[in-house]
């Protein structure tokens, strides 16, 4: 495994992300629900900073990033880490990197006194799902996550 170098993602990087965005959505056969654009990311990346990325390079090269936020733990009383994405390019995947995103995350999630680190998987992805589990993660089968879209939070703010 070349060594994988991790850095804060900037501005810059806005048509990037939208890259690995629609890369992760081609693998995950959601293509057609990706609506972000450039603008939009840029938006609420960097103006709003209502999330961040890292971006993982090999020899300078972009390999993957990952898509993280925090939320609230009010058993704990702190905040955690919520990774919303992890992407790494195919010819990358199986070499250790997703394991370094990883590691890499738990010790943002440790610097900042975070008391957990969690992320959804999609039940068929049963790569991730093996890889999650050997890293120790747990699922937590007892809960079901709700959504609610664009249309029917107008119809239930009103």
């Amino acid at each position: 495994m070349n060594k994988l170098d991790f850095r804060f993602a900037k501005e810059k990087d806005t048509k990037l992300i939208l890259s690995f965005i629609k890369e992760l959505a081609v693998y995950e056969n959601m293509l057609d629900d990706v609506v972000a654009d450039e603008a939009t990311l840029n938006k609420w990346l960097f103006e709003k900073k209502k999330a961040e990325v890292i971006i993982g390079e090999v020899n300078n090269e972009p390999i993957g990033f990952a898509l993280f936020f925090h939320n609230f733990s009010t058993f704990l009383g702190k905040s955690g880490i919520y990774l919303e994405d992890l992407y790494i390019r195919e010819e990358y995947r199986k070499k250790g990197y997703g394991k370094g995103f990883l590691k890499k995350l738990a010790g943002i999630a440790k610097e900042r006194d975070c008391g957990r680190l969690e992320w959804s998987c999609l039940d068929w992805n049963k790569p991730s799902i093996d890889f999650y589990l050997s890293l120790g993660a747990e699922p937590m089968d007892e809960w079901t996550v709700y959504r609610l879209t664009r249309d029917k939070i107008d119809i239930l703010a009103e």
